[in-house]
């Protein structure tokens, strides 16, 4: 596995590892990528092992953004752990990693951005001014730096999941954005960085999140489609997170490709969820599949 820092290196390596696949495949390698923030977990892992059982050359990338953390967000704290990550993408069978420092990805006068509209105006992007732009700015840097035929995104951050699909769709990036599976704790707490901020009682609680959504789930495969309804009975599990610092930021049903929040549940709709627990912020979300299809 190779390490570089540089844009130059990246595509020197990139050129030189394509044509090692090309020599032995007679055929256009297939690249894939890997887009982190650093302080890889079991969830990443996941992603990078997909990659590489599915492409001839993986990437990952591992770099703290600094454009997706507002103002009062965890930048300066979040966990920036280098060496521990490169043993995870080896251990997962990455081929290059790209880590680069802040002024390789923004030079000085750094002043373009991406934005994608409507759907970065609920939920998250409601909470998070800026965030979404951050990614999707960040993203299209790496594609075009990295330039992958596949990327590679957790389902855990939903709402991502689907402004960088449409990022994709409308810049025409020649990029297929492979969605993978939220991984989780044995407790159904799905996996993040920022789950090492809970103190002992927060992490208690914390897999409540994930409960309030199967109580919502249960529910509407028992035949219940009012999503007032649904919203009350997962917010009884959530009740129980009451002897901590809690704080309820949305719970909502969306239509799971424009995101727009339901009042009747139909079948493949998304339960989004986002709470903070002393003071860390975690998501998660399910899909509703039981229960009868909508009328």
């Amino acid at each position: 596995m190779e390490v570089v820092t540089t844009r130059d290196e990246l595509h020197r390596l990139r050129r030189e590892l394509a044509v090692s696949h090309h020599d032995k495949h007679f055929e256009r390698p297939l690249i894939g990528l890997v887009p982190t923030l650093g302080a890889l977990h079991a969830g990443h892992r996941a992603l990078i092992e997909r990659m590489a059982e599915e492409c001839d050359v993986s990437i990952v990338s591992v770099f703290v953004n600094p454009l997706q953390f507002g103002a009062g967000e965890d930048l300066e704290r979040y966990p920036r752990t280098l060496e521990l990550d490169l043993r995870v993408c080896q251990a997962a069978g990455a081929d290059l990693v790209y880590a680069p420092p802040v002024d390789e990805v923004y030079a000085d006068g750094f002043a373009t951005s991406v934005a994608v509209n409507k759907l970065t105006e609920r939920w998250c992007g409601a909470g998070r001014p800026g965030h979404f732009q951050g990614v999707t700015t960040v993203v299209a840097k790496l594609f075009n730096a990295c330039d992958p035929d596949r990327a590679y995104f957790g389902e855990k951050d939903y709402q991502q999941l689907r402004v960088v699909e449409r990022m994709t769709r409308d810049l025409e990036f020649n990029v297929e954005i492979v969605a993978c599976p939220t991984v989780r704790e044995r407790d159904g707490l799905a996996i993040s960085s920022r789950n090492q901020y809970l103190s002992a009682s927060e992490r208690d609680v914390a897999p409540r999140l994930h409960e309030a959504l199967e109580r919502l789930a249960a529910c509407f495969s028992g035949g219940v489609h009012d999503v007032k309804s649904l919203i009350v009975e997962a917010k009884h599990v959530l009740d129980e997170c009451r002897h901590v610092q809690f704080k309820l930021e949305y719970l909502a049903v969306v239509d799971p490709q424009t995101l727009e929040p339901r009042e009747r549940a139909e079948y493949g709709d998304r339960v989004l969820i986002a709470a903070s627990i002393g003071s860390t912020r975690l998501i998660d979300n399910l899909a509703l599949t039981g229960g009868e299809l909508a009328d």
